[in-house]
C-alpha cells in the first residue's frame, strides 16, 4: 500500500496504490486533514490507477473528503478508475458527488 499526494493549484491529488481498505483509508483520512490545515486546498483527487481495490472503508473514506471540501465550495474528482472500482462507485452513489 503506497501513497502520493501532489497538490496543483488548489487541488490536492491523492494516488493510490494497492488495495483501498479500512487501514490506507485511516492513513488517507489523516494526511488530507494535515494537508488542508498546510495548504490552501479547496478540491481533493483521487488517482485509482494502480489500485486494485476497494471496500466500504474507501467509500466512506471518499463521503467524508467529499463534506470537509465541499462545505469550502469544493469538489472532489477522481481519475483512472478500473471496472471494479467503478461498479463499486455506481452502487454506492458516489458518482452522485463527485467529478469524473
Amino acid at each position: 500500500m503506497a501513497i502520493g499526494y501532489e497538490m496543483e493549484g488548489k487541488t490536492l491529488w491523492i494516488k493510490l496504490e494497492g488495495e483501498l481498505d479500512h487501514h490506507l483509508a485511516q492513513q488517507v483520512k489523516r494526511k488530507c486533514q494535515m494537508m488542508m490545515i498546510s495548504y490552501p486546498v479547496e478540491n481533493i483527487g483521487f488517482d485509482f490507477l494502480k489500485t486494485d481495490f476497494m471496500d466500504s472503508s474507501g467509500v466512506g473514506m471518499i463521503m467524508g473528503r467529499y463534506q470537509e471540501v465541499h462545505a469550502v465550495g469544493g469538489h472532489i474528482y477522481i481519475r483512472n478508475v478500473n471496472r471494479n472500482i467503478d461498479r463499486i462507485m455506481t452502487i454506492s452513489g458516489l458518482y452522485k458527488i463527485i467529478q469524473q
